[in-house]
């Protein structure tokens, strides 16, 4: 009875019939997971940006080179995933845990869609541990609350907040949901951040985005980014367009620009 209140309560809480940022991400990424709404969008938005689902990949695979020097040049083995989006191929999880299989992974996110998916999908290794949290960023205080039965905040953790602070409005609010989870985290601490930057074409699909009636997206400049990693150490190269970020011989997009910029920071 427990079980189908709980799927009740999830379909009563999936809007297929307004477009989700997490959705959208799946259809651009070419995923299946999306209904007609999200592809509506996802394809009204590339007609103004045509390199939107470029930005997409680029966030995959710098996600996927951050959470690989996390686990191995930096010995993180905690990884705290806020925004985590519908789970595809090399999650952080499958990552972290190739490096060192103890590795322990928590997500977060507050799609039920995406709930029902993680529930399925993120088993990761035996030796390590992953969870999923249904919360928002927006409210870090149950994150922290949560997240503490499968990480010690008294050993370092890897902050992830990959394409999800642009549906924070508002500079305040982000940066008081950020200031509360890294203040948790002790020192040798890291916050990867990757968020779409203010270009002309940018500006004009986030405007196509917040009027089909979906989460309403905010863009941020350069410095605007950079402001969240005050205080902390920032790793080489900076806040840098995704595939400029310590790319691999086979990283995608090294000759274009990408309007999605990201960064990673140590906390002292």
């Amino acid at each position: 009875m427990g079980e189908n209140a709980d799927r009740a309560a999830l379909a009563a809480r999936m809007d297929t019939s307004v477009p989700h940022p997490a959705r959208v991400w799946d259809y651009w990424l070419g995923g299946k997971d999306n209904y007609a709404p999200d592809r509506e969008v996802g394809e009204e938005i590339v007609k103004v940006m045509p390199d939107l689902p470029v930005n997409a990949r680029a966030e995959r695979e710098f996600i996927g080179r951050v959470v690989r020097h996390l686990a191995g040049d930096c010995g993180i083995d905690q990884f705290l995933d806020v925004g985590t989006g519908i789970p595809t191929a090399d999650n952080t999880h499958q990552v972290a845990q190739r490096v060192n299989p103890k590795a322990r992974i928590v997500y977060v996110d507050n799609d039920p869609i995406v709930l029902v998916h993680a529930r399925a999908l993120l088993v990761g290794t035996e030796e390590g541990a992953t969870d999923y949290l249904d919360a928002d960023l927006r409210e870090p205080a149950p994150i922290l609350r949560d997240a503490a039965r499968t990480l010690d905040f008294s050993r370092p953790v890897a902050l992830l907040l990959m394409g999800v602070l642009e549906f924070v409005p508002g500079a305040e609010p982000a940066h008081a949901s950020v200031r509360t989870l890294l203040d948790a985290l002790p020192s040798g601490s890291y916050l990867a951040l990757a968020h779409s930057v203010r270009s002309a074409s940018m500006d004009k699909a986030a405007a196509e985005w917040n009027a089909s009636g979906a989460t309403p997206l905010t863009l941020r400049t350069e410095d605007e980014l950079r402001a969240f990693f005050d205080g902390l150490d920032l790793l080489e190269p900076g806040l840098v367009s995704l595939p400029k970020w310590r790319p691999e011989p086979e990283t995608s997009f090294q000759d274009r620009e990408v309007f999605q910029f990201g960064a990673l920071g140590r906390k002292p």
